[in-house]
């Protein structure tokens, strides 16, 4: 797939749409901060869309330096909070004091990213179909497996089959990418949970997998 500023752009409204849609279909005050993932996934994509445009001389550079700031944030500082909290206000997961253990991982990459980020400058370039990000993090090997802990062991430990899916389409999105392109991880990856955040709506509108227990407010039926 090509990856360019009209595919972040189409990818980022189309899931911003889903994501608005499924805040529109909540049942719970408890499910509020789940639906509303797939709309940070949507707008961030629209906001890498300005440092595509920069990247290519589009926009003047102090637009794409904001828009970049923004992704990074989003990306490394937000969704690692983000995505567990979310889980553990549904209180779909099978115990509840792991579900607090994921947020607290997700906190501690969150607050080691946030640092890396404000101490050292990052860099960016295109590269192929790609952009990538270059962002000094010194404690990488501790810091980016809790932060792959925090996104997806929230899911993996659900009792609903359709939210334990989007954890494992996420799993083995980053761990191909990390395997096939490092540099590029970050922004492809992004991109890939956008994508998967369709399960999130799904599973808001009720939508079963086969064999999946019956979860709407995390409490089975």
């Amino acid at each position: 797939m090509c990856f360019s500023p009209e595919m972040d752009a189409t990818a980022g409204v189309v899931v911003t749409l889903i994501g608005v849609d499924t805040l529109r279909r909540v049942k719970t005050r408890n499910q509020i901060a789940l639906a509303a993932l797939p709309v940070l996934f949507g707008v961030h994509q629209l906001v890498e869309t300005f440092v595509w445009l920069q990247l290519q001389g589009h926009v003047a550079p102090g637009i794409g330096d904001i828009a970049a700031w923004i992704y990074l944030l989003i990306a490394m500082v937000a969704v690692p909070v983000a995505v567990p909290y979310a889980f553990l206000r549904l209180g779909s997961g099978r115990w509840p004091r792991l579900d607090l253990a994921f947020v607290l991982a997700g906190a501690v990459a969150a607050a080691a990213h946030a640092y890396a980020l404000l101490a050292e400058p990052h860099r960016r370039m295109i590269e192929g179909h790609q952009i990538s990000y270059l962002v000094h993090l010194p404690m990488d090997s501790f810091t980016l497996p809790l932060y792959v802990i925090a996104v997806c062991g929230p899911g993996l430990a659900a009792r609903s089959r359709i939210l334990q899916a989007f954890a494992v389409a996420n799993l083995v999105g980053v761990v191909t990418l990390v395997a096939l392109n490092q540099n590029g991880v970050i922004s492809l990856w992004c991109v890939w949970a956008a994508l998967t955040s369709v399960l999130i709506n799904l599973y808001i509108r009720g939508f079963r997998l086969p064999l999946s227990s019956n979860v709407l407010t995390g409490t089975s039926r």
